[in-house]
C-alpha cells in the first residue's frame, strides 16, 4: 500500500535517506551523521515544505517498507542529483528486508504519478556508480543519464 508522505514521516525519511546511503550493505554513513549534514539537510530539512511531496510504501498493518520524496533545490544549493531550479529531485529507498519484491517499482511509479499530476515537467535523481539494481529500476521507469556528479551519474525523467 501506498499513502503520501507527511509531516510526520521525517525521521522515516531520514532512516530511508541512510538507507539509501548505505546502499551496498556497508555502513558508510551512520544516521546521526545523515542527520547533521549540511548537504543532505537540503533534501529533508524543514519537510515538509509546500512543494514537497512524496510516498510511503507499508504492509498490511501499516508498518513502513520504503519511501521516496521529492523536493525543488535551487542551484545554489545544488543536490546530487540537480538539474534544474524546476525539477525537483527525487530521494528514495526500501528497507533491505524488502528488496526485491516490487516497492521500489510501486513506489517510484507513485511518484512520477504524483510529480505529473502536481505539474512539474520533469524529475532527476543521482544514483552511484555500483548500484546496479537502483540503476536498472530507473531505468526500466524511463530516467535517462544527463551528468555526472563525482562517482554518480545524474538521471532524468521528462514527464
Amino acid at each position: 500500500m501506498l499513502r503520501d508522505a507527511t509531516a510526520d514521516d521525517l525521521d522515516l525519511l531520514h532512516d530511508m535517506l541512510l538507507e539509501a546511503f548505505n546502499w551496498d550493505g556497508t555502513p558508510r554513513f551512520t544516521r546521526a551523521q545523515v542527520v547533521a549534514d549540511t548537504h543532505t539537510a537540503r533534501y529533508l530539512g524543514g519537510w515538509k515544505r509546500p512543494d514537497d511531496f512524496g510516498l510511503v510504501a507499508t504492509d498490511d498493518g501499516g508498518h513502513p517498507l520504503g519511501a521516496v520524496w521529492a523536493r525543488a533545490l535551487p542551484a545554489a544549493t545544488p543536490g546530487y542529483g540537480y538539474v534544474a531550479d524546476d525539477v525537483p529531485e527525487l530521494g528514495m529507498a526500501v528497507a533491505r528486508p524488502h528488496h526485491g519484491r516490487g516497492v521500489g517499482s510501486a513506489l517510484l511509479a507513485g511518484c512520477l504519478a504524483q510529480a505529473r499530476g502536481l505539474g512539474w515537467r520533469a524529475v532527476s535523481l543521482s544514483v552511484e556508480d555500483g548500484n546496479a539494481a537502483a540503476r536498472a529500476l530507473y531505468t526500466r521507469h524511463g530516467f535517462v543519464v544527463v551528468g555526472r556528479n563525482g562517482g554518480s551519474d545524474t538521471m532524468l525523467r521528462e514527464l
